[in-house]
């Protein structure tokens, strides 16, 4: 699994023009499964999104996790480009994203883990439909993580 995780003020998912998801002050988190992924890389992904300490202190030093803000949110986005090859060509290959009958339990196990993590409902868009992503990344902070490199 891939996370492509931001620091942010707000965003939201908008789905045919109307918002479907929308958080305050926390992480927006875009996901890509590969066919490769299993629980047990939703686990430690989820742990070290959770866990991450990119908000400011009282100091305004990158010292405080999600569980440690107050009102910390996520919105959680299924994102199958994030496994995109460009290897050959100028047209990109999505051979190694899951197939939904693969991903989307996935997708939906990290949403039960990051809830239960940070013990209230994580935000969502809907898997595989056409959303459009607005935030106010927070920093910027970006961070992308993969379990596959747990270096």
């Amino acid at each position: 699994m891939i996370a492509v995780i931001q620091r942010v003020q707000k965003a939201s998912v908008s789905i045919d023009g109307l918002v479907h998801s929308a958080i305050q002050k926390g992480l927006m988190v875009l996901l890509g499964i590969t066919h490769a992924d299993s629980e047990s890389d939703a686990d430690w992904l989820c742990r070290k999104i959770c866990d991450l300490r990119i908000f400011g202190d009282e100091n305004e030093k990158m010292n405080l996790s999600l569980r440690s803000v107050e009102n910390g949110e996520i919105l959680l986005v299924s994102q199958f480009t994030l496994h995109a090859s460009t290897v050959k060509g100028n047209r990109p290959s999505f051979i190694e994203a899951a197939r939904p009958e693969t991903a989307i339990p996935l997708y939906e196990y990290m949403i039960q883990q990051m809830s239960e993590a940070i013990e209230k409902p994580v935000q969502t868009g809907i898997f595989g439909a056409n959303m459009q992503v607005e935030l106010i990344n927070d920093g910027p902070v970006t961070i992308i993580i993969d379990s596959k490199d747990r270096k």
